[in-house]
């Protein structure tokens, strides 16, 4: 048997993994996303319609955790959302509310977001809900709009000056 070094151990644990965040960046993402998840329901509390669905959750984590990631940027953010929403009515239109066509929605989504160079993976997530949930359009994206634009504002509020990297 072949001794293996503590140090080797650790290594072989943590592997290539980034640096952990410091305190203050965790707890800024954190305080960030409560601001703006917290934003999300007051918004439709007001207007009596649900504003936080669990992709915007997914794009809120990218936003204040991984900032300078290309898929966390506003273009990204707020343009991804709301193709992937667009591909999903498309597919509820021609296809129906089946779980086969939320499927083909989020794949369809995937390569609707490269084609526009606004990849942003939670929003393959938004094309499968408007497929399964079949929300009214024009107040959907109105929403999602609004929402991803919250998303984005809280984001270069909470990074002052780091976010967006471009």
């Amino acid at each position: 048997m072949i001794p293996i070094a503590r140090n080797d151990v650790a290594q072989a644990l943590t592997g290539k993994a980034p640096a952990r965040p410091t305190a203050s960046a965790i707890a800024t993402a954190t305080a960030a996303g409560a601001v703006a998840l917290t934003l999300l329901v007051a918004i439709g509390h007001v207007l009596h319609r649900p504003v936080l669905v669990p992709p915007l959750a997914a794009s809120a984590a990218l936003v204040f955790a991984a900032p300078t990631l290309p898929l966390a940027q506003p273009r990204n953010v707020i343009g991804g959302q709301f193709v992937s929403a667009c591909v999903g009515f498309c597919a509820l239109a021609l296809a129906g509310d089946a779980p086969w066509t939320a499927a083909l929605a989020g794949a369809l989504a995937i390569g609707s977001m490269a084609l526009a160079r606004t990849p942003h993976s939670p929003a393959a997530a938004t094309a499968v809900l408007v497929v399964l949930t079949d929300p009214e359009p024009v107040t959907f994206l109105g929403l999602l709009l609004l929402a991803t634009i919250v998303i984005v504002a809280v984001g270069v509020i909470a990074a002052r000056r780091t976010y967006p990297a471009y």
